[in-house]
């Protein structure tokens, strides 16, 4: 059994506390992306998996077994550092066999897990070579064979990609997942790239100041933000996050005032419970659609920057008061700067929060 299991985990230094009653479960051959901003404790809570610092208070579970007590190397994990941290003095294929060298088995079995694992990340051509004579996409993925060469009973990956170009990461991700989705183990990936995670994670857990906020598919995160942080965190460009007045609820719509506008929004009907005072309207760029006319359905602002994006097109646009909004629209949508536009958010897509951040749902 391949599991990773964190209950109530609590990490201090000293009186700062890193990571906060932390709850998460990965199961056997489910990759999950701790997900946040620097200094979230994301990696504290991999080092604390890993053994390579040890839980304040609660439980770190390993295929079963409650591990807080025992040292990295008897965990039977594998981990990818940010740092790849090859012997320069020992070839390709030596490094990779390096962790098999702790095993009673023969060097005839050395070899044939080698080739394998070199044919699985297209390495087999620079076996021989020194880690100084190769490419930093090819340290990586000696980095990340060297991990997969044993059969241990988890994986875990801190910031894999960091160190790696546009062109390199975009191809390492796929290569990356592509290697996961054919093992049966536990993975937990560590990551600030939300690109990162939405691709190559089946959940993704987001973590603020050592909080776990929200747990869920690539989906379900950014379709379903539980609060306004993962709302704003998940999603490029930015979620527009727009302060109003929740004035009352009736026929299927919201009427909500923001920068003088009274809009009639159409939300989930959960709002109906609200009472009246502070939300704050959350709609993805991608959200709008453009319509010639005025009316209490429509937000209105005026475009003051054009950003072509190839296939679309970004539009900044700032209300008569003075707030930004962010537009997406086609790239055959011709704006011009200056030119008012009325928008309609699409109800799917129109997110309320509460005055406490949190989404309002059923």
């Amino acid at each position: 059994m391949s599991t990773i299991e964190i209950r109530d985990l609590t990490k201090k230094f000293g009186t700062f506390v890193a990571v906060k009653d932390a709850n998460l479960s990965v199961a056997a051959g489910e990759t999950v992306c701790l997900l946040g901003p620097s200094g979230c404790g994301k990696t504290t809570t991999l080092r604390t998996i890993a053994g390579l610092e040890r839980a304040t208070a609660g439980d770190v579970v390993i295929a079963g077994r409650r591990v807080n007590h025992l040292p990295p190397e008897k965990r039977d994990i594998a981990m990818v550092f940010q740092f790849y941290a090859l012997y320069p003095a020992l070839s390709v294929g030596r490094n990779i066999a390096m962790p098999l060298h702790r095993e009673a088995i023969g060097s005839a079995e050395v070899a044939a897990r080698v080739r394998k694992v070199a044919d699985i990340l297209h390495l087999r051509d620079i076996l021989d070579r020194l880690p100084g004579q190769i490419s930093e996409g090819e340290k990586q993925r000696a980095a990340v064979a060297r991990a997969i060469v044993r059969d241990p009973k988890c994986f875990l990956f801190d910031e894999p990609l960091s160190r790696l170009d546009v062109e390199l990461r975009h191809s390492m991700r796929g290569q990356i997942k592509a290697v996961l989705s054919n093992l049966t183990k536990a993975t937990v990936i560590v990551t600030h790239d939300q690109l990162e995670a939405l691709t190559m994670a089946d959940r993704i857990a987001i973590m603020r100041d050592g909080l776990i906020e929200q747990v869920g598919s690539p989906h379900e995160v950014f379709a379903k933000p539980a609060n306004v942080f993962v709302a704003s965190f998940i999603g490029t460009p930015q979620m527009n996050l727009i302060d109003a007045q929740f004035k009352g609820y009736g026929n299927g719509k919201a009427k909500v005032v923001f920068d003088e506008q009274d809009v009639d929004l159409s939300v989930h009907p959960a709002v109906a419970n609200l009472k009246t005072g502070r939300v704050t309207v959350g709609i993805r760029p991608r959200a709008f659609s453009v319509v010639s006319e005025d009316t209490r359905d429509t937000i209105d602002a005026m475009a003051e920057l054009i950003e072509p994006m190839g296939a679309e097109t970004l539009i900044h646009a700032r209300t008569k008061t003075g707030s930004d909004i962010r537009v997406v629209v086609p790239r055959d949508k011709r704006v011009k700067i200056g030119e008012a536009l009325h928008l309609v958010p699409d109800p799917a897509q129109t997110h309320v929060f509460a005055d406490d951040g949190k989404a309002v749902r059923a």
